[in-house]
């Protein structure tokens, strides 16, 4: 699977409420505001131009952009850390306590059959139906590139 079809498979409103989604002062308290904006292609990064650079953000993931789709996700994702934490707990997934998973984490272990549908009742009506699949993808993928995209 690549991270941009991921939002593919969410569609264009999907990726118009996640963007929305985006913290700015997250992005800098995580050392990613410069990067994001360089891959962005934003000269000025605010709220006012990432969310008027939605459509461009659609037209480079329709052609397979992988590079702003991972950078897309990382900054949505660390923008709703509060939510990785629990999808983690929820899962009984090692982390730093603040979302990040031990660089030689295995998810044979945690990542049972069916966990994916699990993730997704319990989350559903708490967060966004977005969110919860681009993160069930996001783990997906950290696991196995190979997954197929989960689409529910």
């Amino acid at each position: 699977m690549e991270i941009w079809e991921v939002f593919q498979s969410l569609g264009r409103p999907a990726l118009d409420e996640l963007v929305r989604r985006i913290s700015l002062g997250t992005l800098k308290a995580y050392k990613l505001y410069e990067p994001f904006k360089i891959r962005a292609h934003l000269t000025k990064l605010n709220t006012e131009h990432l969310r008027k650079a939605t459509g461009r953000f659609w037209e480079r993931l329709s052609s397979g952009d992988e590079d702003l789709a991972k950078d897309l996700a990382q900054a949505i994702l660390v923008s709703n850390i509060g939510f990785i934490v629990e999808v983690l707990n929820f899962l009984n997934i090692p982390h730093d306590g603040n979302g990040f998973l031990p660089k030689d984490f295995s998810g044979e272990k945690c990542l049972t059959e069916g966990w994916q549908q699990r993730v997704e009742n319990e989350f559903r009506g708490r967060y966004p139906d977005a969110l919860v699949r681009l993160y069930i993808n996001h783990l997906m993928w950290e696991v196995d590139k190979q997954a197929k995209v989960y689409a529910s």
